[in-house]
């Protein structure tokens, strides 16, 4: 069986992003998460140069013949090609190439904005990134995504509403820039079903760019963008670089400077990125992000002179580094940095002889300079003799370690000798002999010993715990109140419905319970619940009665962004009064249930008071029907509009009308979220990437991400209170 991953896309295709999470997943089972073949599977294959990724043999006598046919295929593909290296010559385009670590960002992250306090934390952002992983070359600032689709806003309405508009945007990308870290935005190609824009997505997208200052476009789920995207990127912006998902074809690589390299199967002997061979300078991003063992991305970028995407927080889901693969990713970086013009220049030969059998290297020359880069591919420790050197008058340093070595002599050749961790790397230098150390070296070298003296072999997942805030407490009332039904007191099984999307469910670590095999299908959970006796508000909140507490309370939200949108000169829309009330935010929901002297339902407060005792999966009974909720496509109706879908228990409009805010906020230190229930009138058609709408089952829930009150504000969205009772 062939197992390489196949994720060459066909020119100009879109891909959906479910093919190529099933095929890493895939992947990881068959290679237990290392990120590469067991030697026998490679045995027998043949030199194939067209993969992303070209397989290396195992055998070391096979190397001279793999590198000849290597270079013959460049010479000869470069040719059939008429390839011309125009863009990676023109100097606002340079950077790309020494673009080697590259963070994709989710916004609403807490590592990078302080939800309490309203603003951006960029400096400790960068300060983190630094710390734990060397620093980023280049942030992807991600924020449509897993939240489009729970109202018409479209990929471009997202960036529009962040702090501050694109004025914020652009000062976030600036104070980026302003530190040496360059910027992405994200396209999402997949975004037809949303609130369209007066000109093409294309001219939206460049507008975006030139607005905000940006200087690149990551092509979500993308081989390549379209060839009119660059002459209208030029004429914006000088220096825009373009970044594909997935595997970017040869033909595009002269326009395209950066690629990812997400989930190519390797070889036991370190494979050669096709397209970094193709053209030195074009730099691929390695990404594995289900995984928690990243040493075999490591070890391609290492080996190829190319780079890494790093990415903790997926789409709201936990995979963290560990603090072995932090430390890999922190003593290479340097390295690449200071020597970016010998990792994109011709003198790269791979699969150079090593003295192990388990350790590979590639050389690379320029001017009076050769450098190798080495990996231990086994779980074991080599130490002794590692690398055959040139005879010749030179001073020797071990990158990894920040010192200067002296060859030893084997059986009469000079050799590197030294010791490299279990699935570690190793780099030397070779200087001419009379050469005099200049500034930056000596100051490279004192840095890597440093961060060998900090670095871990822990490869243990950090786990992080995800907790759950608790409700406020709520003054108690002894009877319940006219306009309320109640909820008695009970205990019971809970069944609760996801959809199996990357987001995940309640817990953290979404990676552990994300399969990629049950992507977009529904995920069951249960759980024991006891619920104590409460008054359940009859109806959602109404545009009217949220009208009289602003009045009564004088009512301002810190953050006024998208509050009430749909209202006109401070009052509802007329005839909406009897609506529910809409574009408010977790704490604006919360504000109004203080002052009326009560609360948010708990999810499971929720749940029962809509399913009733006999937990129904619709408030009516078990089976939709018509004429019992808001069908959708209209807008919201009145929240009294269909008595016949009243729940056993007596509420109104708990299905279909608006999503409704739960007291269910919880955060894992990276990712603040809320779970939602009802569904809602709006339902974005034509991608399974989007968020559900339309009337759901009791049962359903949606993991709402929570990023600034601007963007938690949704036409969709609404809420209903609770009044606490007293026992009886």
């Amino acid at each position: 069986m062939n197992r390489r991953v196949a994720c060459q896309a066909e020119p100009n295709r879109r891909v959906s992003r479910r093919e190529f999470l099933v095929t890493g997943l895939k992947l990881g089972a068959l290679t237990g998460g290392a990120g590469f073949i067991v030697p026998a599977a490679w045995a027998a294959l043949t030199f194939d140069a067209e993969t992303p990724l070209i397989a290396a043999p195992k055998d070391p006598a096979a190397w001279p013949e793999f590198r000849r046919r290597l270079a013959a295929w460049r010479q000869q593909r470069r040719q059939q090609l008429n390839y011309a290296d125009t863009l990676y010559r023109r100097p606002e385009f340079t950077w790309a190439s020494r673009c080697f670590a590259c963070c994709f960002l989710m916004l609403g992250d807490e590592i990078a904005y302080d939800a309490r306090r309203g603003r951006c934390r960029v400096g400790e952002f960068l300060a983190h990134g630094a710390r734990e992983f060397g620093g980023y070359d280049a942030v992807v600032l991600w924020h449509a995504y897993p939240r489009l689709g729970f109202d018409e806003r479209n990929q471009f309405d997202f960036y529009r509403d962040l702090p501050g508009g694109l004025p914020g945007l652009r000062r976030v990308a600036g104070e980026l820039q302003a530190r040496g870290t360059r910027v992405f935005i994200d396209y999402n190609p997949w975004d037809r079903g949303t609130r369209r824009e007066s000109q093409g997505d294309l001219d939206a997208l460049v507008e975006i760019v030139r607005v905000t200052g940006a200087d690149g476009i990551f092509l979500d789920t993308l081989d390549r963008g379209a060839g009119e995207l660059r002459p209208k990127l030029d004429a914006a912006r000088p220096g825009v670089v373009l970044e594909s998902e997935i595997a970017l074809p040869l033909d595009g690589v002269h326009d395209h400077h950066l690629s990812w390299a997400q989930w190519f199967a390797d070889s036991a002997a370190p494979g050669v990125l096709r397209n970094k061979w193709f053209e030195r300078r074009h730099l691929q991003h390695q990404i594995k992000r289900w995984h928690h063992d990243h040493t075999g991305e490591l070890h391609t970028a290492w080996m190829n002179g190319s780079g890494m995407m790093i990415w903790e927080n997926v789409f709201g889901s936990w995979v963290g580094w560990s603090a072995r693969d932090r430390s890999l990713l922190r003593a290479m970086l340097p390295i690449q940095r200071h020597f970016a013009g010998l990792f994109q220049g011709e003198g790269w030969t791979p699969l150079v002889p090593t003295a192990q059998p388990a350790l590979y290297a590639s050389a690379w020359e320029g001017g009076d300079l050769r450098l190798w880069t080495l990996v231990n591919r086994s779980e074991q420790t080599v130490h002794g003799p590692l690398l055959p050197v040139p005879d010749q008058p030179a001073r020797f340093f071990d990158l990894i370690a920040g010192r200067e070595v002296q060859p030893a002599l084997r059986n009469g050749a000079a050799v590197l000798t030294g010791s490299i961790a279990p699935r570690g790397l190793g780099g030397f230098v070779a200087l001419p002999a009379g050469r005099r150390l200049e500034a930056g070296f000596r100051s490279l070298l004192r840095g890597q010993q440093a961060l060998a003296r900090r670095a871990r072999q822990d490869a243990a997942f950090p786990a992080r715990t995800t907790v759950l805030e608790p409700p406020p407490p709520g003054k108690k009332h002894a009877r319940v109140p006219d306009d309320a039904f109640e909820l008695p007191a009970a205990s019971f099984t809970m069944t609760v419905e996801f959809r199996s999307r990357e987001c995940g469910f309640y817990d953290s670590c979404g990676a552990q319970a994300f399969n990629g095999e049950g992507l977009h299908q529904p995920r069951i959970f249960t759980r024991p619940v006891t619920i104590a006796r409460a008054a359940m508000d009859l109806t959602p909140v109404t545009n009217i009665q949220f009208a009289e507490f602003l009045r009564a309370s004088h009512y301002r939200p810190r953050h006024p962004e998208n509050f009430l949108r749909h209202w006109s000169g401070g009052a509802p829309p007329p005839g909406q009064e009897e609506h529910p009330v809409v574009y408010v935010d977790l704490e604006d929901a919360r504000a109004y249930a203080r002052w009326a002297g009560k609360r948010l339902p708990t999810e499971e407060e929720w749940q029962y008071a809509a399913a009733g005792p006999g937990h129904t999966r619709f408030p009516w009974g078990d089976e939709m029907r018509t004429g019992v909720c808001n069908p959708g496509g209209g807008g919201t109706t009145p929240v009294r509009a269909f008595p016949a879908g009243r729940s056993a228990l007596g509420g109104y409009d708990f299905c279909g009308n608006v999503w409704h805010w739960t007291e269910s906020e919880r955060t894992d230190g990276r990712t603040r979220f809320c779970v939602l229930k009802g569904g809602s009138w709006y339902r974005a058609a034509g991608s399974d990437w989007y968020a559900d709408g339309g009337p759901l089952p009791c049962r359903w829930a949606a993991k709402f991400l929570l990023v600034w009150p601007g963007l938690d504000r949704c036409a969709t969205i609404g809420f209903r209170c609770v009044t606490e009772l007293t026992a009886g």
